[in-house]
């Protein structure tokens, strides 16, 4: 029975979905004005792990990711490139697509944008200046009535007076209420915009999620995701823009992932404390950086650090290892039955546990190695293929990863074993260590045996 920590209502709850064997799943994706960072990798990949539970436990899944296409920092971004913001965003999506293939990231079921979905969002701020529950001011905006809400701060569990009291809001004259937010931005020069009942302008950030899981998910769905930045002041204003537009339920689970952390700090490209997804590509294989992320539970902080990052490469090359060594004689399905599954699948049905069920997997290649079991190694790597992790083949992950400046080369290693298997030959076992030592202090473990010589990198 699968359980999940629903931030709305602060507790774990039985899952049950809307509509039985079917789960429909929204989560914010990514502002496309820059590359993406370790801090959205871990987003991402945490839901990617979801998604792929999800699939393994029978369920059908319409899985929406959204991108938002334009966005004031869009605007920002392309000015001081002097491109159009569509020439910066089709770059920043195709590099986007890029890094998140080398994380071993499924892609969504839909992957709508913002500039696709303008209609939709005019046609629910419509709904809600109907309803008293939006208004356009006299400089062409339209803002949401956040007092016309009662639920408002349901999610957050921020009181509207608390948050008067509390929050530092911005003082705009046109405003009913300093929180109110925008639904709707008035035309400005040299920037794109769509025509509207209210003139000229282009959609606020918060309309445009409403208006894309509506159209894909409908106006009632079952799970919404994503970082836990998002909680408030966005998937609060979604709930308002939503569920006043059609008085229901927007979403039964809310799901949010903790942060990455830098020095204790959360990563972020606003506090200038963050690494790219390629930054770290360079020095780490991407199943090596998924790993790290999988290997935590996506509710919990991950402080990032390459200390780190090397423990990651040395559990996963463990994991390589013992299907290295017993490698499976065929795909089998998996055995539910058997403890390791079950305790995997236990940990997985808690809240997505991954750190539960990847000590299983731990446990298990420590009983491949101890025993030689074909038949377990094929269970290890079917358990694994659920969290995305050990589907290559185990010599070539175990040789690869990248090459960074200086670094000795996977045809330098082969020469160097040729040249150190000769001298063995001749009895030169002086040679002999001396490339030994040579090739490990490039990083390169040799492993010799009956059949030869093979090597990982450390």
């Amino acid at each position: 029975m699968l359980t999940v920590y629903n931030t709305l209502a602060r507790e774990k709850q039985v899952f049950t979905p809307i509509e039985p064997g079917r789960v429909r799943m929204y989560v914010c994706g990514m502002t496309v004005y820059d590359l993406c960072h370790i801090g959205h990798a871990r987003m991402l990949t945490a839901f990617d792990v979801i998604v792929r539970w999800l699939h393994a436990s029978g369920y059908e899944v319409n899985y929406v990711r959204n991108i938002t296409d334009i966005d004031d920092k869009i605007i920002k971004r392309s000015l001081e490139a002097g491109i159009t913001p569509e020439a910066l965003t089709e770059r920043t999506i195709a590099e986007m697509h890029e890094d998140l293939a080398k994380l071993l990231l499924l892609p969504p079921t839909h992957e709508p944008r913002a500039t696709q979905h303008v209609h939709g969002m005019i046609h629910i701020v419509e709904g809600l200046i109907a309803k008293g529950r939006a208004y356009p001011a006299a400089n062409g905006d339209v803002y949401y009535a956040v007092r016309e809400f009662p639920g408002y701060g349901k999610l957050s569990g921020k009181s509207i007076d608390d948050l008067r009291a509390g929050e530092r809001v911005d003082v705009d004259p046109h405003k009913r209420d300093p929180l109110d937010f925008v639904l709707w931005k008035a035309a400005k020069p040299g920037e794109p915009q769509w025509d509207s009942p209210w003139g000229k302008g282009r959609p606020g950030w918060h309309i445009e999620c409403s208006a894309m899981s509506e159209h894909h998910l409908g106006t009632h769905f079952d799970i919404h995701g994503g970082g836990e930045d998002l909680q408030f002041p966005h998937h609060e204003n979604e709930i308002a823009q939503s569920e006043g537009c059609h008085d229901h339920t927007y979403v039964n689970y809310w799901l949010h992932n903790g942060f990455v952390r830098l020095q204790g700090e959360k990563m972020s490209k606003s506090l200038g404390n963050f690494f790219t997804i390629r930054d770290v590509l360079k020095h780490f294989d991407g199943e090596v950086v998924r790993f790290f992320l999988v290997r935590a539970h996506y509710r919990s902080p991950v402080n990032y650090s390459d200390e780190l990052m090397r423990d990651a490469k040395a559990g996963l090359d463990r994991l390589y290892t013992a299907l290295k060594l017993c490698p499976p004689t065929a795909r089998a399905p998996i055995d539910w039955h058997s403890d390791y599954a079950q305790r995997f699948k236990a940990a997985m049905d808690d809240d997505f546990a991954t750190s539960d069920a990847v000590a299983v997997l731990f446990e298990l290649a420590a009983e491949v190695n101890r025993s030689g079991s074909a038949e377990l190694a094929a269970q290890l790597k079917g358990l694994a293929g659920i969290l995305g992790l050990l589907q290559r083949d185990p010599e070539a992950y175990l040789q690869g990863g990248p090459t960074a400046e200086g670094e000795i080369s996977a045809e330098q290693v082969e020469a160097l074993i040729l040249a150190r298997a000769e001298a063995r030959k001749a009895k030169n076992f002086a040679e002999s260590d001396r490339i030994r030592d040579e090739l490990l202090k490039n990083g390169i473990v040799l492993e010799d045996s009956a059949q030869g010589s093979s090597w990982r990198r450390q």
